[in-house]
């Protein structure tokens, strides 16, 4: 099988990277964050470029991965540890952009990260089941519980938020 090039991998990533960004600000619920977890992807799936040809689906093969550098992430926990004893001074910060203070946005941030992973997957990216099972490495019936679990859990903060979004646009 032939070996795929520097510039297939280009061509690849300019056509995705959109995509990726918003699947993984979606699961992580932080713009910072989701760029690191796609770097983090992209720099792998270079790594390994050359040797994949024998992928079929690659787009499928780029979301398992992004999604498992994500779930390494928060189990690692590197943002607990402190890199200075000291902390340097904040530049003023600008408003949240509109879809950081979405209620979609709390609410996913909301879900425990595997149901998170979950609902983004299955409702957000629209994969199968069985596609996000691959891609989570549990079983179909896991991912079929995490996703009521998961839709349940943002019902009830959707009923709890309401109230509050009517008020504020009954001010405008």
């Amino acid at each position: 099988m032939p070996r795929r090039t520097d510039g297939e991998y280009l061509a690849f990533v300019q056509g995705r990277v959109g995509a990726m960004r918003r699947a993984a600000y979606l699961l992580c619920g932080d713009s910072h964050g989701a760029d690191d977890i796609v770097q983090e992807t992209l720099t792998k799936l270079y790594t390994r470029w050359p040797r994949i040809s024998h992928v079929e689906n690659l787009d499928a093969y780029v979301n398992t991965m992004l999604v498992r550098v994500f779930l390494d992430d928060r189990r690692r926990g590197w943002w607990k540890v402190a890199l200075l004893d000291w902390l340097p001074e904040r530049a003023p910060v600008a408003p949240p952009a509109t879809e950081d203070t979405s209620v979609v946005r709390q609410a996913l941030l909301g879900l425990p990260v595997r149901q998170r992973a979950v609902v983004v997957l299955r409702f957000l990216c629209d994969q199968p089941v069985k596609e996000v099972a691959r891609i989570l490495g549990c079983s179909e019936g896991t991912v079929k519980s995490q996703s009521a679990h998961g839709l349940d859990r943002l019902r009830q903060i959707f009923d709890e938020k309401l109230p509050e979004i009517a008020a504020a646009q009954d001010q405008r």
